[in-house]
C-alpha cells in the first residue's frame, strides 16, 4: 500500500512540475524583428495633423467617450473640407 501511495504521489507531482517546463518558449523573439502582420494595432497608424489638431481641442475641452468620438469625426471632416477647398480659392 505505502509504494503504491509513494508512486501516486511522485505521478501527481510530476504532472505539477512538468507543465510549465512544456509552457517554457524553447528561443527568444530576436530583438529589432518586425512584428507579425496581426500584431499590428489602430495606434500604430501615423495619424494626420487635422487628427493630432482635433485630438487637442477635445483634450482642451475635456472630452471623453462619444462626445469625443463624435467631435473629432466632425473637426476632422471640416478640416479635410477647409484644407480641399483652400488652394482652389487662393486661384
Amino acid at each position: 500500500m505505502k509504494l503504491s501511495s509513494l508512486f501516486a504521489a511522485a505521478a501527481v507531482s510530476s504532472l505539477l512540475f512538468a507543465g510549465p517546463v512544456f509552457a517554457q518558449s524553447t528561443t527568444a523573439p530576436a530583438a529589432g524583428t518586425a512584428a507579425p502582420a496581426g500584431a499590428m494595432t489602430k495606434t500604430s497608424k501615423a495619424r494626420s495633423p487635422e487628427s493630432l489638431e482635433c485630438s487637442k481641442q477635445a483634450d482642451e475641452k475635456g472630452l471623453k467617450g462619444k462626445e469625443r468620438k463624435k467631435f473629432r469625426h466632425e473637426c476632422i471632416k471640416n478640416a479635410k473640407a477647409g484644407a480641399a477647398g483652400a488652394p482652389a480659392a487662393t486661384k
